[in-house]
């Protein structure tokens, strides 16, 4: 491989034709002095985004990846790490919101520290409303609880990491917005190196962003299925130890007051027995995915 050419930045696009008008010229001469790659995946935009990129038409620094229909944030990051060449790559969005500078500075940080994934860290930026902050904030949580995660910003958008171990867990990936999340949380928990550093964000110039409720309610549920994968007895367990807890409740006063068993808490000890061997099922499917897949 030529010098300076083991780094790809991929950039997933939808109807941002506006933003790339300022994001996009000074990216490509930067990318053109590092002899770094650089991966457009238009996902179906109904804008003028192909008549911006017809200028670079033949440039051997692009490569454009044009989704006929709109599949989603995932879907064309996805369709970007399938087509990746190089060593490294890194996602960089195009609502103009990143910082050029920050991708040597990322790339610096996974080389020196040779890590698998490093993150580009938003911790103490504000968001551009309370309510994005309060959602991000929500998902964090979820996922600390359901499991150990190192970093704080698994939903970055900026992300550098291995393309070979990327394209390895792309099949866990959903084709959504919760992908930067689910990526990062399978890089954890297969136990590769998963670094953060700090970035800086600006507000997009132009356009509105499609992150809503729905995006946060997807991402709690592919956070859920993650971790059932990986480590489903995290989730039954808890239930089954709340159900026995809640079943004695009901029932040890009833059975002071020699009125012994109700049914009620005999159907809370079945349902304590079933979720504890519904844990035990899922974990030993979960061994036997994982080993198919490894």
């Amino acid at each position: 491989m030529e010098p300076g050419t083991h780094l790809t930045v991929i950039i997933p696009s939808y109807n941002e034709a506006e933003n790339l008008r300022i994001v996009f010229p000074p990216l490509m001469d930067h990318c053109r002095e590092n002899n770094w790659r650089i991966i457009l995946v238009d996902d179906g935009s109904t804008d003028k985004t192909l008549d911006l990129l017809k200028q670079y038409e033949g440039d051997p620094l692009l490569t454009v990846i044009r989704h006929k229909l709109n599949k989603g944030y995932g879907a064309a990051i996805k369709s970007g790490i399938r087509a990746c060449q190089t060593e490294y790559l890194i996602t960089y969005d195009a609502d103009g919101q990143h910082l050029i500078e920050d991708i040597d500075k990322l790339r610096c940080a996974l080389l020196e520290n040779d890590a698998d994934m490093v993150v580009g860290s938003r911790k103490g930026l504000k968001s551009s409303t309370h309510f994005r902050d309060l959602g991000k904030a929500i998902i964090r949580l979820i996922a600390r609880i359901m499991m150990t995660v190192p970093v704080h910003d698994i939903n970055s958008g900026m992300k550098i990491y291995r393309t070979d171990i990327a394209q390895k867990y792309l099949f866990l990936t959903p084709d959504t917005m919760s992908f930067s999340d689910v990526m990062t949380l399978v890089f954890i928990n297969n136990r590769h190196l998963v670094l953060e550093e700090p970035i800086r964000i600006r507000e997009r110039s132009t356009g509105r962003s499609t992150i809503g409720i729905q995006t946060a309610f997807q991402t709690v549920m592919e956070i859920l299925h993650i971790v059932i994968l990986f480590n489903p007895m995290k989730i039954f367990l808890p239930l089954s130890i709340l159900c026995f807890l809640l079943t004695c409740l009901w029932g040890i006063p009833l059975l002071i007051q020699g009125r012994g068993l109700s049914i009620g808490t005999l159907l809370g000890l079945i349902m304590v027995l079933l979720l504890f061997l519904l844990g035990l099922i899922a974990e030993q499917l979960s061994l036997i995915r994982r080993n198919q897949h490894p």
